[in-house]
């Protein structure tokens, strides 16, 4: 039987929290804000998670949004974030305010992302003539032209 993998976790303050599920089979595990940040009204700011992390090789850790913030309006700029399993920095969350007033308070403590743990296949990568690609019945088709807009 394979083992998990184990992701290894370094909290650089002691205020830091480990990461947490929310249910037994939820697919990502909480990440909390370290300290109080104010995110004004359409900026960007990196909120400090207090952790460091080694994603097992063969792995990506996936930054999300959490569906109640973006609920507000305070959402991830980029959709998913990507940790490489060589990166050994903090982890931040990049986030946007787009909600109603000026700007929104993240409390030291307060769930502020989900942490998935995807594996990363092995491809190579093949140039080929156009032809080589082969058909679908979806075709050249984009942004939208399966259905509503």
């Amino acid at each position: 039987m394979d083992m998990e993998p184990v992701v290894k976790v370094v909290k650089t303050d002691s205020d830091a929290k480990m990461p947490t599920k929310g249910s037994e089979h939820a697919a990502g595990w909480d990440l909390y804000c370290l300290e109080d940040t104010i995110v004004s009204f359409r900026s960007s700011v990196r909120i400090r998670t207090g952790l460091r992390v080694a994603i097992p090789v063969g792995f990506e850790g996936q930054v999300r949004a959490r569906s109640s913030l973006g609920s507000k309006g305070l959402i991830l700029p980029h959709s998913i974030g990507t940790i490489d399993a060589d990166y050994r920095g903090e982890l931040f969350v990049l986030m946007t305010w787009i909600g109603e007033g000026d700007s929104y308070k993240v409390k030291a403590g307060e769930r502020i992302a989900q942490l998935v743990i995807a594996p990363i296949p092995d491809v190579q990568f093949a140039e080929v003539e156009i032809e080589g690609l082969g058909d679908t019945e979806r075709g050249t088709g984009g942004f939208g032209s399966t259905g509503r807009f």
